[in-house]
């Protein structure tokens, strides 16, 4: 994979970046994402955000290898410390992170999602924390998208600034509300892996001399959403 040849997952997520905006790409390794929307003139400015210094080396390199330097900037920052305000940066990419560091960064950088309009997330796991964050505060998830690539499951969320509240359901939460309405092969694969998996937690929780309560209660109402979300598929 490299700028001009982007990986199913990154393609997914770049898919939903809008036409001529300005994008922070935040632990953007290579700069590979915001490198491929430049050079194919989806994007008119990009912020290339790296809280390491090698990523960060690494896509100062690429940038300038692409001579990308007047529409795209690399920054060494933690997590949208990496934007400024002159940036006037519209849409944020997060990538290839774990949901609560996801929920971090942007619990972490309010002042710079201010004029923001668009989240494209991609969590590797913790999806439902990421929901969580985006109901509470005045972001609406208007598309999702599961993949699988490489041996992984992958899932994109799509949220936009709104005025309006937002609520999901326990349901919607875990699964999201537009993944589960279309229950792809994909995402029945995904939960009944992930079904067997709780199964088998459950039974050793079961088995242990003092049940850890509360992890057990939890695993079990996981359960019944999984089951109750994979008892019509195929009806």
């Amino acid at each position: 994979m490299d700028a001009k040849q982007l990986s199913a997952r990154l393609t997914t997520v770049g898919a939903f970046v809008p036409q001529g905006a300005r994008l922070a790409d935040i632990g953007s390794d290579h700069a590979y994402l915001p490198a491929n929307l430049a050079l194919n003139q989806r994007i008119s400015y990009g912020v290339a955000g790296e809280v390491v210094k090698g990523p960060f080396e690494n896509a100062q390199h690429e940038i300038e290898k692409l001579r990308l330097g007047d529409h795209l900037v690399a920054r060494l920052a933690d997590g949208l410390a990496a934007i400024q305000p002159g940036d006037q940066i519209d849409t944020i990419t997060i990538a290839g992170m774990g949901g609560p560091l996801i929920r971090h960064i942007l619990t972490q950088g309010p002042a710079a999602l201010i004029g923001v309009q668009r989240l494209v997330l991609q969590p590797n796991v913790g999806e439902a924390t990421v929901r969580d964050w985006l109901a509470h505060n005045q972001f609406k998830i208007t598309a999702e998208r599961i993949l699988a690539e490489d041996g992984h499951t992958y899932e994109v969320i799509v949220a936009d600034r709104t005025t309006e509240s937002v609520h999901y359901t326990p349901t919607e939460q875990l699964f999201g509300p537009f993944l589960v309405a279309e229950k792809s092969p994909v995402f029945v694969a995904k939960w009944q892996r992930e079904l067997q998996r709780s199964q088998s937690a459950v039974a050793q929780m079961q088995q242990a001399k003092v049940a850890p309560t509360a992890h057990l209660a939890a695993a079990e109402t996981k359960i019944k959403l999984i089951e109750g979300v994979l008892s019509d598929v195929g009806k």
